[in-house]
């Protein structure tokens, strides 16, 4: 089977699992060799979903901690893609019967005013900087189907090539004089029915939590790829994944950026 059947086919069938609701599993003829292939395998799926859900709009970081990343057997942080119809603002309503396990966590969501275009590499927190227009607490939507009593590895190569199990995000109200913030030490939180389920700092995140929106730009650039202007990016937990129900409702608040509302239902 030649790379660029495999990759078809494998994006045929997680799109196909996520139609039918299912966990994610690939066949082992499928299964990613590596990271790279896992990627292209991504985007295929996403290609797929994508005529349904809009297009690309935006991206999401993952394994942002080294603890995260020694863990799956990994160097570095890995990216998934977010698609136009799945970029919310606060507050929002989700309905639980559109996922399999919904999940939430808390983060820093940056909107892009310039292009970082994949010539502009390397990039570095400085640069990066320069393109935001404006920062927003947010909640990360994902829809955990990962499929119990995986091989750990196969299945952070399974989770990449399957998006990251990412379902979107819900956005607060944009700052955009956020210059002058501490967003290393800013504090975050988020509650579930009014209790108090994890808390964090911006330095949780790679130390600060505009390094991921470079790593992610260089990361890209390697590809051939870039950021556009109006994009939005969400760059790694500063509250892990939280399971919530029907019935549920949820807020995150950081220092600095305000906060953001869900109820579930």
């Amino acid at each position: 089977m030649s790379v660029n059947v495999k990759i078809q086919q494998a994006g045929l069938s997680l799109a196909g699992q996520y139609r039918s609701r299912q966990l994610y599993s690939l066949e082992d003829r499928l299964m990613p060799r590596d990271l790279d292939e896992a990627y292209l395998i991504q985007r295929e799926y996403q290609k797929n979903i994508s005529e349904e859900q809009g297009a690309i709009a935006g991206y999401k970081l993952a394994a942002t901690t080294k603890a995260l990343q020694e863990a799956n057997g990994v160097s570095e942080p890995c990216l998934g893609i977010m698609l136009e119809d799945n970029i919310r603002r606060s507050p929002c309503t989700l309905n639980a019967s559109d996922f399999v396990q919904l999940a939430l966590e808390c983060e820093v969501a940056v909107r892009l005013g310039t292009d970082l275009p994949p010539t502009g590499a390397p990039y570095d927190r400085g640069r990066v900087s320069e393109a935001v227009a404006s920062l927003s607490a947010a909640f990360e939507v994902i829809d955990i189907r990962r499929t119990p009593g995986m091989d750990p590895k196969v299945q952070f190569i399974t989770g990449v090539a399957a998006n990251v199990f990412n379902a979107g995000v819900v956005m607060g109200d944009p700052v955009s004089e956020w210059r002058n913030l501490d967003l290393q030490a800013a504090y975050g939180s988020m509650t579930i029915n009014d209790e108090m389920v994890g808390d964090g700092h911006g330095s949780d995140v790679m130390g600060h939590p505009l390094e991921p929106l470079a790593w992610l730009a260089n990361k890209l650039a390697e590809q051939g790829l870039g950021l556009t202007a109006g994009m939005v990016i969400i760059t790694g937990s500063i509250v892990s994944p939280k399971p919530v129900n029907a019935g549920d409702t949820a807020s995150i608040m950081i220092e600095g950026l305000g906060g953001a509302e869900i109820t579930i239902v």
